[in-house]
């Protein structure tokens, strides 16, 4: 029988042969994933089923990532438990404020590989599948049944497999790919579905790259984002985990296979506007609005590349009189080679304010927040009403070059011309 990545990967984790979308699998979990502002509901949950012990502690990754430090007595409650749970427990795996944003923190650690089912408790888990890992996002009680049995059930996807072709133009990224396909396909155009990214031109992608593509599977409801392995996602797990791993790729003749074309030869840098994510246009309908703060960061474009690119714009320039401009690294290994390479003085020097790994404003609970009638450009994945503060505020999305360009001319800006 013919499958796709994920219907073989499912099929695995359930002790299966085959499997088919539509099926309903009870599958083995590889790792589990909570945070500090999902993870105690988690807790609390666990507790009331009455297991004792989780069922491996080994496979729980608990990181400290949406409200690092501490910002409020119930942020600093939420880390209590959390400290707590991962001491009586004797989780192996705990990453404590100083870390980074969980999406980056799991890859950098070596907790994925290729052909695991990766669940968490956070939306944008389905990064994961740029190392060709099943990963999805789940809920908290969901995730209490999984610290409890090791398993969770899940309706196998269909999958749409978008082949992009054509060589981008400079100043054109992932991001401006992936919000192009989100434009074409709808907010919801995905729902359930496994979003395979595949031809040349994620072929020539980084790894770093291919994460911000299935990072964003999830703005068009897909399940999980997927890309199948090759020897750059070798040499990436080479140099960071010695776990044996099962390469999947799909059948391209798979039943449940829905294959989509995407040309990107003459695509511009594009923008997502509020209130949805779908909501894209090229940045030639929207440059001139003029905005109030930039956020380069998240785990969709807080990575070391996206920071080079911000600062080979900024280098010896000033951000614009009233704007203002926060630069979060998504992991603390990203932080420490933007140091290393002096991307950090050049931020500064602009006028930039340099913050801690974390999510920053992107979720509206922590530092950045937006006021009423303020707009954000922002290199984040989501702009819904009131994601980064106020109601009243709006939220464009971006990559990481028109960050910066923006940056300097405190207006939406092509940086094509930079």
């Amino acid at each position: 029988m013919s499958m796709t990545m994920a219907e073989k990967i499912l099929a695995k984790a359930a002790g299966k042969k085959e499997a088919e979308a539509g099926e309903i699998v009870m599958a083995n979990i590889d790792v589990a994933m909570t945070h500090d502002l999902t993870g105690p509901l988690s807790v609390e949950s666990f507790e009331k089923i009455g297991t004792e012990n989780v069922w491996d502690p080994e496979k729980i990754v608990v990181v400290f990532d949406h409200q690092v430090p501490a910002d409020s007595l119930d942020a600093a409650n939420n880390h209590l438990i959390m400290r707590d749970f991962v001491k009586k427990q004797k989780i192996t795996n705990f990453y404590d404020v100083r870390e980074g944003v969980c999406h980056q923190v799991l890859p950098e650690k070596g907790h994925i590989v290729p052909g695991q089912v990766v669940v968490g408790t956070d939306s944008h888990t389905c990064t994961h599948g740029a190392l060709g890992a099943f990963s999805t996002g789940i809920g908290s009680t969901d995730m209490a049944m999984v610290f409890s049995t090791g398993q969770l059930w899940f309706k196998v996807p269909e999958t749409i497999r978008f082949e992009v072709e054509g060589t981008l133009a400079p100043q054109v990224y992932a991001k401006d790919v992936v919000l192009n396909i989100i434009g074409q396909t709808g907010a919801d155009g995905a729902t359930y579905k496994a979003c395979e990214f595949a031809g040349e031109t994620v072929q020539d992608m980084s790894i770093s790259d291919r994460m911000v593509m299935c990072n964003m599977a999830i703005e068009m409801g897909g399940k999980t984002g997927l890309v199948e392995p090759d020897q750059k996602a070798l040499e990436y797990l080479k140099a960071r985990t010695d776990k044996p791993y099962q390469i999947m790729k799909t059948d391209l003749d798979a039943a449940s296979l829905e294959t989509r074309h995407i040309d990107v030869s003459e695509l511009e840098p594009q923008i997502a506007c509020p209130h949805n994510v779908d909501n894209v246009k090229p940045v030639s309908d929207v440059q001139g609005i003029e905005i109030d703060q930039i956020f380069l960061g998240s785990c969709t474009n807080g990575r070391i590349s996206d920071l080079r690119d911000a600062a080979k714009i900024l280098k010896g320039k000033e951000v614009a009189e009233g704007v203002r401009m926060l630069v979060i690294p998504a992991s603390r290994e990203v932080y420490t080679k933007a140091l290393d390479e002096g991307l950090m003085s050049t931020f500064v020097d602009a006028g930039a304010l340099v913050c801690n790994p974390c999510c920053g404003p992107c979720l509206g609970g922590h530092v950045g927040l937006l006021g009423p009638g303020e707009v954000s450009l922002s290199t984040s994945n989501r702009n819904f009403r009131g994601r980064q503060g106020s109601p009243d505020a709006e939220v464009y999305l971006s990559s990481a070059a028109v960050a910066a360009a923006s940056a300097l001319t405190g207006k939406i800006t092509d940086p094509r011309g930079y």
